[in-house]
Formats: structure tokens, C-alpha cells, sequence
């Protein structure tokens, strides 16, 4: 089991929607947990169409934690956001707040729920978390700490890289305090298409994986394509465009996919024993 969490550090890079993204695309049975503490989440209003009934989520998770039931309450929370996924590649959703003033009533839940999600190894399930933006009143915290890769989502443009760069070296920091610095990495949002070609010897616009890596000094671990009219299936339900299947975007999901594994199988293999130095 893997608990994956990705956040902003500014703006709106498509935290949300890639989160929701990789869930689908997903290759293992794995639970979407809303914990932007913004209480803007689309997946109702977007991916669900408004059709469905939602669920108290992580408020009545907080409720359930104070009356000592927060075992028994997580699963009736969840909804399955893929009914034809088969078994294999089930995918599953964690409501979060509806509204801002939420998110500080949460503060108590962190730890515990941490501890529980850890707890559906026992059903090899992954986590994925959309933290939303950092630092904001509610922001969860105790999941980005105990979470096996935090990825920042970011665009490929300057301001994007500029709004990163106090983040992330905020959480090198508080990662290298725990020897966990292959725990943090960079997801780009490569908004490539958008921009015409520049003039040889033009700064470079938008700015490429390298860059960022260079200038974060954070490992970018994958990249996905920025295709609207592809997202908006996710953000916003709507109807699937031709190709949608073999779309940059989700080609781009399910890369992402492979590339998290690999990052989380090095780290379980540096982590191994090494049977007494014997191979």
C-alpha cells in the first residue's frame, strides 16, 4: 500500500483534476481522499454530474472520531467512482469538506484517519490525497508527513516555478529532518501546446522538466500533457472528445502511474534489509 499525496504551493495547476485522473487510471484498487481544505471540490458538481447523493465524507469522519468510531465509519463514507472498473483497478472516493469553514475542524481527524488509511494495505488498496494548496487553515498536514511521495503539481511556466520555490524547500527541509528526501518530487503539468515556438535564442517558454528540476532542486517523477478538452471530462463530466482514450493526457495518467511505482519500489528496496550483507 502507498499513500500518494499532491498539493499546490500557488495558483490553481490542476491539483483536483489530476488527482481524480490518476485515481482512474490507477493500477491497483486505490481510495481518492478530498482533503483540500478549500472545500472546492468538482468531483459532484463534475465527474458525478450532480447526480450523486453526496456523503458527509471527512465532516462525519470528525463527528465519528469523537464518538470513538472512526473504524466503523470510513467505509460507509466512500464512494465507488467507477462502477464498470474492474476488481483489480477499483476506485474509490473520500469526500471532503463543502465549505472553507470546514477545514479547521478537521485538525483532530489527521492523525487518526492517517492511521486508518494505512490500515486498507490489509485490502491492497493505495491512497491518493489532493491536498489542495499548502499551508492554507486546515491543510492536512500529518498526511503530507507520513505520505510516501508528495508530489507538487505545478505548471511549466515561470510564475508557476516562482510560486513553487519556498515550498519546496520548505518540505526538503522537513523531509531531510526525517531522511526522506526521495519522498518529495514534482508533478508538471506541461502546458507545452499552448505556447507557439519561440524564436532561436528566446527564453524558453514554457520552462522544461529540466529546468524545473534544476531550479526546485526537486526530482521531477512525471508529467502529463495539458489537454482541456481532455480534463474537462474529469473537472467537469463532460461528454468523452474521439480519441479520449489514447489522449496525451491520459497517456500522461498512466506514465505518472508507472513513474510513482518506480519511485516508491526504489524507495521500498533502499528501505529492505539487506539479509546480513548477503544478496
Amino acid at each position: 500500500m502507498a499513500l500518494i499525496v499532491l498539493a499546490s504551493a500557488s495558483g490553481s495547476p490542476g491539483v483536483s483534476t489530476t488527482a481524480l485522473g490518476l485515481t482512474l487510471n490507477w493500477h491497483r484498487p486505490v481510495l481518492l481522499v478530498d482533503a483540500d481544505p478549500t472545500g472546492s471540490s468538482s468531483v459532484f458538481a463534475g465527474y458525478f454530474h450532480g447526480t450523486q447523493e453526496p456523503t458527509g465524507g471527512l465532516i462525519n469522519l470528525a463527528l465519528s472520531l469523537r464518538e470513538g468510531t472512526l473504524a466503523e465509519a470510513l467505509p460507509r463514507e466512500t464512494l465507488l467512482l467507477d462502477p464498470d472498473a474492474p476488481a483489480e483497478r477499483s476506485a474509490w472516493f473520500l469526500p471532503g469538506i463543502r465549505a472553507h469553514e470546514q477545514a479547521p475542524s478537521l485538525l483532530p481527524l489527521w492523525d487518526p484517519l492517517t492511521e486508518r488509511l494505512r490500515g486498507l494495505e490489509r485490502n491492497g488498496q493505495d491512497v491518493i490525497v489532493d491536498g489542495g494548496r499548502l499551508g492554507l487553515a486546515g491543510w492536512p498536514q500529518p498526511l503530507i508527513a507520513a505520505s510516501d511521495l508528495t508530489l507538487l503539481v505545478i505548471r511549466s511556466s515561470l510564475p508557476a516555478l516562482a510560486g513553487a520555490t519556498s515550498w519546496a524547500k520548505t518540505l526538503q527541509t522537513e523531509f531531510a529532518g526525517v531522511g526522506g528526501l526521495s519522498r518529495l518530487g514534482v508533478l508538471l503539468v506541461d502546458e507545452a501546446r499552448r505556447w507557439p515556438a519561440v524564436p532561436t535564442g528566446a527564453r524558453v517558454r514554457p520552462y522544461t522538466a529540466r529546468h524545473i528540476a534544476k531550479a526546485l532542486q526537486v526530482p521531477v517523477v512525471a508529467s502529463v500533457e495539458w489537454e482541456p478538452e481532455v480534463a474537462e471530462v474529469y473537472s467537469h463530466g463532460a461528454r468523452k472528445p474521439r480519441k479520449f482514450e489514447s489522449s496525451g493526457l491520459l497517456r500522461g495518467y498512466r506514465a505518472s502511474a508507472a513513474a510513482i511505482e518506480s519511485v516508491l519500489g526504489a524507495n521500498r528496496a533502499a528501505l529492505a534489509p539487506t539479509n546480513g550483507g548477503h544478496t
